[in-house]
C-alpha cells in the first residue's frame, strides 16, 4: 500500500509545533526563530514534505509564478532565450511555467488558457500575433504580459523586447550583394510570421538593387537535411544561384554540408549565410556567415522587465531594441 502524501499538520505534530507556525515558516523562514527553522527544515526533508502550492494561490491571488509560452522547447534559438529568462527568475523568487504550441494559433490558445487557469502572476510570449479569442483572455487577465524576439507587439500586451527581423535579412544580403552576388536566393521553412518578416528584408535588398527574388518555400520543419534538399532542388531550378540566404543556421548548414559533399567550393561559387549564429555554425569549416542575435540576452530583459512590473515599477520603453549583429564568417 502506498504511502500517505505527508501534510503541514504532520509536520506540526512531529514538532510539537501548532501549523500555523510552520505555514510562516514557508512563507518566509525569517519569521521564525533560528532553532525552530532549523527543527522545520531537518522534518520537511525527513518527511519528503511537498508545500501545497495550489491552496496559497487561492489564499494569497498571487503564484510566484511566469508563464513561458514558446513554438518550441527544442529549438535550440528557444532553449538560450529560456535560459535568459530563468537567469532572473530564479534570483527573483519566481518560478517559470513553461509551455510550447509548435507554431499553432489555436493551439496557443489553448497554452494561454492554461497557463492563465494557474493563476499565473505574468506572461512571456514568443509571438505577436494571437487568435481573436487569445487576445481577448491576455485583456481580461490584467496581468504583465510581455512579447520577444520582434519589436511590434499586439494590443493586449505593453512590450515588445526584440530586434527587427526584416532589417536583418536586408543587411545580410546587402552584404553579399557588395561581395559581388546576383543570384541570390531565399531558403524558408515553416513560414511562421519570423520567416516573413526575414524573407521581407531580402526582397526588399533584392529590389533595391534590381534584382530577381527567388524563394524555395516549404511548411516543413527547419533541419540540416532540409537545408540539403533545398540546395539540390535549387541547382536544378537556378544552376546560376550564387548566393543563398536561410531563414536560420539550421537549413545554412545543411546546404553547405551538401554543396562540400558535391565538391561546390564556399564561397567562391556559392555563398551561403544563416540566422541566429548557433555555437555550431560558428564552430564549423568554413565559418558561417549568419546574423548574431542576442537570444539569451532578450530572454533576461523581458524576465527582469516582468520581473519589475511585478514588483511596481512602471515600464520605462514601450519597445527594447536588443539589435543585432551581421556575422559575415567564412561562408560569404
Amino acid at each position: 500500500m502506498q504511502n500517505k502524501r505527508p501534510v503541514l499538520q504532520d509536520i506540526a505534530t512531529h514538532l510539537g509545533i501548532t501549523k500555523m507556525t510552520v505555514s510562516r515558516y514557508l512563507r518566509d523562514p525569517q519569521t521564525v526563530a533560528p532553532a525552530t527553522r532549523e527543527k522545520i527544515a531537518a522534518a520537511i526533508e525527513q518527511f519528503g514534505y511537498i508545500p501545497n502550492v495550489a491552496s496559497r494561490i487561492m489564499s494569497s491571488a498571487k503564484s510566484y509564478a511566469i508563464g513561458v509560452l514558446v513554438p518550441s522547447l527544442t529549438n535550440q534559438v528557444f532553449a538560450d532565450v529560456i535560459k535568459g529568462i530563468e537567469s532572473v527568475t530564479e534570483l527573483s523568487g519566481y518560478q517559470t511555467m513553461l509551455a510550447h504550441f509548435g507554431y499553432s494559433p489555436e493551439i496557443e490558445e489553448q497554452r494561454i488558457r492554461s497557463l492563465l487557469s494557474y493563476n499565473v502572476d505574468a506572461l512571456i510570449l514568443s509571438e505577436n500575433i494571437h487568435s481573436k479569442q487569445s487576445l481577448k483572455m491576455l485583456q481580461v487577465a490584467n496581468i504583465p504580459i510581455i512579447e520577444m524576439m520582434d519589436l511590434q507587439h499586439s494590443k493586449s500586451v505593453a512590450q515588445a523586447v526584440g530586434f527587427d527581423n526584416r532589417l536583418a535579412a536586408q543587411q545580410m544580403v546587402e552584404a553579399m550583394i557588395e561581395r559581388g552576388r546576383k543570384n541570390i536566393v531565399y531558403f524558408a521553412a515553416r513560414m511562421d510570421q519570423r520567416t516573413l518578416q526575414k524573407m521581407e528584408g531580402y526582397e526588399n535588398a533584392m529590389r533595391r538593387h534590381n534584382l530577381q527574388p527567388y524563394k524555395l518555400i516549404t511548411q516543413q520543419p527547419s533541419s540540416f537535411s532540409l537545408g540539403a534538399q533545398q540546395l539540390h532542388q535549387i541547382l536544378a531550378q537556378r544552376p546560376d544561384t550564387d548566393g543563398i540566404l536561410c531563414t536560420n543556421d539550421d537549413l545554412a548548414i545543411g546546404a553547405i554540408f551538401e554543396c562540400q559533399r558535391q565538391g561546390i567550393a564556399i564561397p567562391q561559387q556559392i555563398a551561403i549565410a544563416g540566422f541566429h549564429g548557433h555555437n555550431v555554425g560558428q564552430a564549423m569549416t568554413p565559418q558561417l556567415a549568419s546574423v548574431i542575435t542576442p537570444r539569451f540576452e532578450i530572454g533576461k530583459i523581458a524576465a527582469q522587465e516582468i520581473v519589475d512590473r511585478l514588483n511596481g515599477i512602471p515600464a520605462a520603453q514601450e519597445i527594447i531594441d536588443t539589435g543585432f549583429k551581421i556575422h559575415i564568417g567564412e561562408s560569404m
